[in-house]
């Protein structure tokens, strides 16, 4: 009696295994929720470290970006109304939200470094700093998208962020500050994505 250990399939475009006419990305452990028409592929040389750039600013995409802001937003929210302040909330309350929003800003800073890794091919300060990693991953992606570092977007994003933390306190309408950035970021990051995933090629066989 013999046993055969499977090797394990490489990341790649694959047919789509649910019978859709279309590609979809095995990420070499999972299906990707990318996918792209049959009959639009090109071939370009390194396609492992495209479609692990694409899958990295995929999922920073899908949860990433949202999950630090948000995480952000709910950290800054509940020390307006800590306990002891003009308008407080309770003990319980206030410690829940903020366990809340430091778990989301660690998960959303942790999608940053990923992608902030995938696109300088390397871990750097920049990449491995919360919050930090989140403002250099917005000026890579526009420089990757306009073929120059956006140092003018990293500092207007960072300035808006220091206004909404230290000042939302004191003007409600700063709130919106996280979701602009959020919006801005959310369409650059999709449209480098289409631009990744356009030019990746497709194999011929599924996993």
């Amino acid at each position: 009696m013999s046993s055969t250990i499977s090797a394990p399939v490489p990341s790649g475009w694959y047919p789509d295994p649910g019978g859709e006419r279309q590609w979809r990305v095995w990420t070499g452990e999972t299906w990707s929720s990318l996918t792209r028409p049959y009959g639009d592929s090109v071939a370009v040389p390194s396609l492992p470290g495209s479609l692990a750039l694409v899958t990295a600013l995929h999922r920073l995409l899908r949860y990433g970006i949202v999950a630090l802001y948000a995480g952000l937003g709910l950290i800054v929210s509940v020390s307006a109304h800590w306990p002891g302040t003009a308008r407080p909330i309770s003990s319980m309350l206030a410690s829940t939200l903020l366990d809340t929003g430091v778990a989301m800003l660690i998960m959303g800073s942790v999608a940053y470094a990923l992608a902030g890794r995938a696109l300088e091919g390397r871990v750097t300060p920049w990449n491995v700093t919360p919050v930090v990693n989140a403002l250099a991953v917005s000026a890579f992606v526009t420089q990757r998208l306009n073929g120059r570092f956006m140092a003018r977007r990293m500092v207007s994003e960072a300035v808006l962020l220091m206004l909404f933390v230290t000042q939302a306190h004191l003007f409600v309408w700063l709130g919106i500050a996280p979701t602009v950035i959020v919006l801005a970021e959310s369409k650059s990051l999709d449209l480098l994505i289409q631009q990744l995933a356009g030019t990746s090629r497709a194999p011929e066989s599924a996993p």
